[in-house]
């Protein structure tokens, strides 16, 4: 069963050691990295890992972005052993949950780099849509919140 579950010391070193597949490093940054900028934005970052079981495959981060005044998934990867499985989809559709579970039913945000189809799919099919914005070569996505 997909769960995500917050990132301790206990799970720490496995989320590090996590890899996208070849050629997908261009698109993500590394989970060090997003678990730096967790950590300096404590307040408002959510690190989580994902879990089938009690396997590690994956990595998301949810947020709220001061800057914008929006909260988005921040970070988001499964680990290259476990792609095409459906983990991604189902623990996507965990982290949206837990936005809207913690902040009620708000748009969230996301980016995507131009070229990621795959994310890019992956996003559109739980809801989100292209602003049409292009911000720090990202393409800016939104999931309305439920009635809108």
């Amino acid at each position: 069963m997909v769960s995500i579950r917050p990132v301790t010391r206990e799970n720490l070193e496995e989320v590090l050691a996590l890899r996208v597949g070849e050629g997908q490093e261009k698109y993500v940054i590394s989970n060090a990295e997003s678990l730096s900028r967790a950590y300096v934005y404590s307040e408002t970052a959510y690190p989580f890992a994902i879990y089938d079981d009690d396997i590690i495959v994956g990595f998301i981060m949810m947020g709220y972005y001061e800057v914008k005044g929006y909260y988005t998934l921040w970070e988001f990867m499964i680990d290259h052993k476990y792609q095409n499985k459906g983990y991604g989809r189902q623990a996507l559709k965990l982290g949206l949950e837990f936005v809207r579970d913690k902040f009620g039913q708000v748009d969230i945000y996301t980016g995507v780099t131009p070229g990621n189809t795959v994310a890019k799919k992956l996003y559109e099919s739980v809801g989100f849509v292209s602003t049409g914005l292009i911000e720090l070569n990202m393409e800016e996505m939104k999931l309305a919140c439920p009635g809108d």
